[in-house]
């Protein structure tokens, strides 16, 4: 007999997470469906502002979320979504990456986002060769290196903080004249003497040869507008990843987020 599940959620992350957990608790059968188990939460490398763990990180928070999913026997599959297709009025076909495909009475779309990109020259060439937008994966790449940190929000500051430990210098490379980032994070920052912050500037183009060796700014920092730099970590904010949903009518703002009733 064919498998028909109650709800397929699609992502793997937090919100996923906990509507698979509630979805089994009250009996549903339901199947989580996601590239990395708990998403970018799993890049984080300090969450302190989750209540009962102080300071845990998000592989921690990742490990301990999924065990607790998966008590309640949920299958989950670590795998990218193609296609979401709407069979009759009350069934879905969800195409994976994979070549397989699955049925549900409902689905429920839990994607989040993902990383906003710069959309300067020479941040896709140099993707793995010195650009990443992720500290916590990348980071141990450029032990005592220079690196550079765009952005000035908690994701932004907080990478600054990490790397701290491991590279011999930081630009923190902000385009406001000032930080945006928790209080905490920002006094971690200015207290550590590997942190430079300049403000009021932007990236204008990535450079070098077989890897990342330098950055274009739009102002001048020490008289020059070239930066020698081993590494750049983008962390500028995050967009609606819902691309995946825009052929199924369901309506969207102008940001890409899903609109809802309430």
């Amino acid at each position: 007999m064919e498998k028909i599940y109650d709800i397929a959620i699609i992502g793997a992350g937090p919100a996923g997470l906990n509507a698979s957990l509630y979805a089994s608790r009250y009996g549903l059968k339901n199947v989580i469906v996601g590239g990395v188990p708990g998403g970018l939460t799993s890049q984080i490398h300090q969450i302190g502002n989750w209540l009962g763990s102080p300071d845990i990180s998000g592989f921690d928070f990742v490990k301990q979320t999924t065990n607790h999913v998966k008590k309640y026997d949920t299958e989950m599959i670590n795998c990218l979504v193609d296609e979401i297709r709407k069979e009759g009025d009350n069934q879905f076909i969800v195409f994976l990456s994979n070549g397989l495909k699955l049925k549900a009475k409902t689905v429920l779309i839990a994607t989040g986002s993902k990383h906003r990109k710069l959309g300067v020259s020479g941040e896709k060439e140099f993707l793995g060769k010195g650009v990443s937008y992720c500290a916590t994966c990348d980071g141990f790449f450029y032990r005592d290196k220079v690196v550079g940190v765009i952005g000035g929000s908690d994701s932004a500051v907080s990478a600054a903080v990490f790397l701290g430990d491991i590279a011999s210098k930081i630009y923190l490379i902000y385009r406001g004249e000032q930080l945006r980032a928790e209080n905490f994070w920002i006094k971690a920052a200015e207290k550590n003497p590997k942190i430079e912050i300049i403000f009021n500037t932007n990236i204008k183009e990535f450079r070098g040869e077989e890897k990342l060796t330098e950055v274009i700014l739009d102002n001048p920092y020490q008289g020059a507008n070239n930066l020698k730099i081993d590494g750049v970590f983008v962390e500028i904010g995050f967009i609606p990843n819902t691309e995946l949903i825009k052929d199924l009518e369901i309506e969207l703002d102008e940001e890409g987020l899903i609109k809802i009733e309430n």
